[in-house]
């Protein structure tokens, strides 16, 4: 039972994650349209993706007018990825060697 929960919670957390990411290349190409972030879904946008891109703002510094932090920021979410299922595979080996 416990591991039916643990792989439905995994699963959820790697959709999730997907989308984010899917949203996070959509808000980037918003940027190449004019008056892109106005729109309802660009507002929507920023108030998911801001955070977390400006986060990176901080510490990656443009080169000329282009921003990188948005590719690290796209780029450490799949470091996030490998964090969430090396404690998922130490959950479910926890669970299988004392379960």
């Amino acid at each position: 039972m416990l591991v039916q929960i643990l792989s439905a919670l995994y699963r959820l957390t790697m959709q999730g994650l997907q989308i984010y990411r899917i949203a996070l290349v959509v808000y980037f190409l918003l940027s190449w349209m004019p008056g892109g972030y106005q729109s309802g879904l660009g507002q929507f946008l920023i108030r998911i993706c801001e955070p977390y891109v400006g986060f990176f703002r901080r510490f990656v510094p443009p080169i000329g007018m282009i921003s990188l932090a948005g590719l690290v920021a796209l780029f450490s979410l799949t470091f996030v990825e490998y964090g969430i299922q090396a404690i998922f595979q130490m959950l479910f080996n926890l669970i299988i060697q004392f379960g």
